[in-house]
């Protein structure tokens, strides 16, 4: 079908009002958890034809995550759909104010390749759950999982509510053209900026879940085995292919070479080979060699290894590295992990900054004051201390970008509210007002509305 066809159907259903029945919205929703868990196997053979991702990989980070955003959605959405009561100020007395959530219309989420399943899914769920219509464009540089999320969608839900709509550049550009309610886009920066200006000419807001270098810092206050335990799992996890990996390491100085080797040995437990169900393949050709000019032979301190055929990249960190070296200019969106010291923490924040604002931040410390400083001196999108990544699995925090990293958030009640708009309503009663607003005016009058307002 072309896209002009199914979005004026989308447009029709969407103005029937069947989309704002809260039965109607859960019975899709169960329809889709159903699916899922009916078609594991097609899913799991999917994403492991794309890029190797393990049954194990992806039960944990793409199936459990979307039946518990399902599940959230079925145990919240009458909650969240409910008008929420406001304090009416004095002027507008004797009335009531309530802001109720509408739903936004007909929506396009573009989805990622790296977690295809969740970063196509998800926000498809969250818009479902407020109660618009969809069209999902998966990445086409993950075709089987894109074929999959097609079939599942295509054939078990009406087009004119959820529609996928596979194809490359030339179809999303396509897509661009038309008129959307809301458009949801999860990607590079670049990209993210194509989407914005072409949102612009039907000024549609956007959700922007783009990306950018984001940093874990380790001092000299930190547990050091805890920290490397969970940089080395949360930075090779998916090969590195995750927007809020760890993109660089800041380790102090003092406890550098310590820290190093902790990571070497973590790297080797963790049985990173070639072929194990442990380690995904990097995605494509592309990447591979994008990935491999970024390794300075010079300065690996551990890994290195590659091989083209099969898409491997051997998990590698690079010691010492500069501001000013090649792999620290772009994101790195693969496993290797440029290690830079430092001496002064306050410095190192300072430096940072100074960078464009990334999508996640880390720090691993049990010293309350440099917490203190990271919170309050440091913009970023979201993180944790004495931890990596895992922020991205509450659903009770906003995910989301600021700066280069994105603008807007979703996950929870958030996505819920990034699909909805605020209607704000004053219902007045229809006696009992003064007619100090109306004409003729006096200086009594005035007197009384300079004492209300």
């Amino acid at each position: 079908m072309e896209i002009q066809e199914i979005l004026l159907q989308q447009r029709t259903f969407f103005k029937t009002q069947k989309t704002r029945n809260i039965k109607f919205r859960k019975m899709y929703l169960e329809k889709l958890k159903d699916l899922i868990l009916q078609n594991k196997s097609l899913l799991f053979e999917a994403i492991y034809k794309d890029f190797g991702k393990s049954e194990f990989d992806t039960t944990i980070t793409e199936i459990s995550f979307l039946l518990n955003d399902i599940d959230y959605y079925l145990k919240n959405i009458s909650r969240l759909s409910k008008p929420e009561k406001v304090r009416t100020n004095l002027a507008n007395q004797i009335g009531k104010s309530k802001i109720y959530s509408d739903p936004l219309g007909c929506i396009l989420v573009i989805g990622a390749w790296n977690y295809p399943y969740q970063l196509s899914l998800s926000p498809i769920i969250a818009a479902l759950a407020a109660g618009n219509c969809c069209i999902l464009k998966p990445s086409e540089i993950a075709p089987y999982t894109s074929q999959a999320m097609a079939q599942l969608i295509n054939e078990n839900f009406p087009p004119e509510y959820v529609y996928a709509y596979e194809g490359g550049i030339k179809e999303t550009t396509e897509l661009l053209k038309v008129r959307f309610d809301k458009i949801f886009f999860t990607g590079s920066t670049k990209v993210g900026k194509i989407v914005y200006k072409a949102a612009a000419e039907h000024l549609t807001p956007v959700t922007l879940e783009l990306g950018g270098k984001s940093p874990v810092i380790v001092t000299g206050n930190a547990n050091l085995e805890t920290a490397a335990k969970r940089i080395v799992w949360g930075k090779f996890l998916n090969a590195g292919q995750t927007c809020v990996a760890p993109d660089y390491l800041l380790v102090q100085e003092s406890v550098k070479e310590q820290f190093l080797e902790m990571l070497r040995n973590y790297i080797r437990e963790f049985r990173y080979e070639e072929g194990s169900e442990q380690y995904t393949r990097i995605i494509n050709q592309n990447n591979f060699h994008r990935l491999i000019q970024l390794i300075d032979q010079e300065k690996v301190y551990f890994g290195g290894s590659s091989n083209e055929e099969k898409l491997y990249i051997e998990p590698t960190i690079l010691s010492p590295v500069s501001w000013d070296d090649n792999i620290m200019q772009d994101e790195i969106f693969g496993p290797l992990l440029p290690v830079i010291s430092f001496n002064n923490f306050n410095i190192a924040l300072t430096h940072i900054n100074e960078l464009e604002k990334p999508l996640s931040a880390y720090l691993f410390s049990n010293d309350q004051e440099e917490k203190d400083a990271f919170i309050q001196k440091f913009s970023f999108g979201g993180g944790c201390i004495n931890d990596v990544v895992m922020h991205l699995g509450n659903e009770n925090l906003p995910f989301g970008g600021v700066g280069n990293s994105g603008m807007g958030s979703y996950h929870g009640k958030y996505g819920f509210e990034t699909f909805s708009h605020r209607k704000a309503i004053l219902e007045k009663a229809t006696w009992g007002e003064p007619h100090i607003k109306y004409p003729p005016y006096s200086e009594k009058k005035l007197k009384w509305i300079k004492k209300l307002l």
